[in-house]
């Protein structure tokens, strides 16, 4: 299975939708609430989500060496099968 990362916001929708669809997938992932994050974790953190998604919107998920910007089903899917 991938190495599978998604930093989220504890209120988002669309977060919550792609976690719910990694769990039904039975795909292991780390989930990072940035918003959560307080100091200079959440400084650093924000710093390395802008270098692979400048406008910072959630949820950012990477699936190995893979960025997907938001919650695509199709992508997401396409990026754990390659």
């Amino acid at each position: 299975m991938k190495n599978v990362k998604i930093y989220a916001l504890s209120t988002c929708i669309h977060c919550k939708h792609c976690k719910e669809y990694l769990d039904e997938r039975g795909q292991p992932y780390e989930c990072v609430y940035v918003d959560r994050l307080a100091g200079e974790e959440r400084s650093e953190t924000i710093a390395s989500i802008k270098k692979v998604n400048p406008n910072l919107s959630f949820p950012t998920v990477m699936v190995g060496s893979t960025v997907i910007v938001g919650f695509d089903k199709e992508q997401l899917e396409k990026a754990l099968e390659d």
